[in-house]
């Protein structure tokens, strides 16, 4: 198994993981190493940001043989954010692709026992977004722990214009019914590659991220959602791979303005 200062060293270089070493286990082991690489890129005085929801969309489970989310710590050097058009560089990460997806800032820590209620009350914005995700096993192939262990599979992020949640709904229910019911259309280079919808990502943005709070405090030694922290909650579509020189963007029919991206 790869120790966590191994696994720092693939993330910084890109380079692909030796195969015969990535075992991680079951889950419980994978997410504490993954707690072991954060606690090292705190010590060499990276920032943490938030944290990334992986595999909430049902309609994709079968494709990578994950069958329930996962999520993974983001950081200051991995989050850019943008009015509309952002630009991205690809360098260094392993076989990226992309994820349009709706990104939650926070303004409170919610209560124990939170209900969908109680999370849209320690909610300050939402906005949309670009994951840029990785994978450091071949031809993206791998088992749940590997997955967890890469990272939750986190490159970088781009977050588009935040809008205030009281701007989108007045209360939970309703955020949650827009964006179960909202579409986007993504599109590289002017070609529509596919429609994803809200109601893909655990029925809802919102109620995946009630489901990765729950999963968050229940493992040992994760830290808790602070002021601050930006959650982004899974892909309404495929994973699709990029390429430097590529624009994509996403548009939704509702809910979130447009969001650019350009890769260098």
């Amino acid at each position: 198994m790869l120790t966590p200062q191994e696994l720092i060293a693939y993330g910084d270089s890109g380079e692909l993981w030796p195969v015969l070493r990535a075992d991680f286990g079951a889950l419980p082991e994978a997410y504490q190493s993954a707690l072991a690489v954060r606690r090292l890129r705190i010590a060499r005085g990276e920032i943490p940001r938030g944290y990334k929801i992986g595999f909430t969309n049902r309609t994709i489970w079968s494709r990578y043989q994950v069958f329930a989310p996962i999520w993974g710590s983001m950081w200051d050097s991995s989050i850019t954010e943008c009015e509309g058009i952002g630009r991205i560089s690809l360098a260094h990460l392993s076989q990226p692709r992309i994820e349009p997806e709706a990104v939650f800032g926070f303004k409170a820590t919610p209560r124990q026992h939170a209900s969908l209620e109680d999370l849209y009350e320690a909610l300050e914005w939402i906005a949309p977004g670009f994951e840029i995700v990785q994978s450091h096993l071949p031809d993206w192939k791998f088992v749940p722990a590997q997955t967890v262990a890469d990272g939750g599979l986190h490159g970088k992020l781009l977050v588009g214009k935040k809008l205030p949640i009281a701007d989108l709904a007045g209360d939970a229910e309703q955020l949650h019914q827009t964006l179960a019911s909202a579409c986007l259309d993504l599109s590289r280079n002017g070609a529509l590659i596919e429609t994803g919808r809200g109601s893909y990502v655990l029925d809802s943005p919102l109620r995946a991220l009630l489901h990765f709070l729950n999963e968050l405090r229940s493992c040992p030694g994760a830290p808790d959602l602070v002021a601050g922290d930006i959650v982004t909650t899974g892909t309404w579509t495929d994973a699709w791979p990029v390429q430097a020189g590529e624009q994509w963007r996403n548009c939704f029919d509702k809910a979130l303005p447009s969001l650019t991206i350009d890769f260098e």
